[in-house]
């Protein structure tokens, strides 16, 4: 019994309770709002579909340089659902792979921008005003005084064109956005209470910026992630829309818009479909990130 009474009182089983507790509520308040729940599924159906698309592509092949020009400029119809391009390969699934190097860029850009933006909002917050602070926050606002498209375009324009000099160059560009968030953020949780406590108990800088600042600034954090997979997916588009991306025949849907503007607008399908596959990608992106911000933002309250 009293081993029982000892468990049942366990900080820790405590704290886990809670915050299963916690996320029970935020889904059941995502759950609640139809939007939400929209964006999620087609972020969901986007992954799987550039995930499995080697397996559920009508034309897995026509990803790479196959040609088939006895069914070039074929519109939509049975054979292929969005039609073909100028050299015969299927629309469909060039967009299904198209999704592959537009969701390996955002993932990439965010997971790689994230951490160092987060680390400099950090430590600029909770040393705010002195020499450290200034430091770091006129080197993040050098960054975001040069537009982000255009300073990628400026990067990628000197290095060799490819998908990897691409997420370099969005990469570099997108850190100090973060910087900037966690920075105003920290800047105002550094004065509670709980941090002054941990101060005054001695605890270690590290414990303080990671185990009571940056908790409670996670779930801004998740909500901006969702939300920049958009961003980064337009300015990829559009930095292989000018030649700046993949390089043919890599599928990429800037790539695949470019190349049938050409051809507009009788061949309407070859930009037609490309273009909305990159809208719905953005759409699904927008509203999960909005349904979060808000479910969030009602947990935080």
């Amino acid at each position: 019994m009293i081993e029982l009474a000892a468990e049942a009182v366990d900080p820790r089983l405590l704290r886990r309770a809670m915050r299963r507790e916690a996320w029970q509520r935020v889904w059941y308040r995502f759950s609640r709002n139809p939007l939400s729940v929209v964006g999620l599924t087609v972020v969901l159906a986007i992954g799987l579909a550039a995930l499995l698309a080697p397996w559920i592509a009508p034309y897995p092949q026509d990803a790479g340089a196959n040609v088939d020009f006895a069914h070039a400029m074929e519109p939509p119809g049975p054979s292929h659902w969005l039609g073909t391009d100028s050299v015969g390969r299927d629309v469909l699934s060039r967009i299904l792979f198209g999704y592959r190097i537009s969701l390996l860029m955002a993932v990439v850009v965010v997971s790689v921008a994230a951490p160092p933006g987060i680390l400099a909002g950090l430590v600029a917050g909770y040393y705010r005003g002195r020499p450290i602070d200034t430091v770091i926050m006129r080197v993040t606002d050098i960054f975001l005084a040069v537009p982000p498209l255009v300073l990628a375009l400026a990067m990628t324009s000197v290095l060799q064109p490819n998908v990897f000099n691409a997420m370099l160059a969005v990469t570099l560009m997108w850190w100090p956005w973060y910087a900037r968030l966690v920075y105003g953020m920290a800047s105002s949780l550094r004065n509670e209470f709980y941090v002054q406590a941990a101060e005054a108990m001695g605890a270690s800088r590290a414990h303080i910026l990671f185990r009571e600042i940056l908790p409670n600034c996670v779930s801004a954090i998740f909500t901006k992630v969702t939300l920049d997979m958009s961003f980064v997916i337009i300015i990829g588009a559009s930095l292989s829309f000018v030649g700046l991306g993949a390089q043919p025949p890599t599928p990429d849907l800037g790539t695949m818009v470019a190349d049938g503007a050409k051809y507009m607008p009788d061949q309407w399908w070859l930009v037609t479909f490309p273009a909305l596959a990159i809208v719905v990608a953005i759409l699904g992106f927008n509203m999960l990130g909005d349904g979060l911000r808000d479910v969030l933002s009602e947990e935080g309250r």
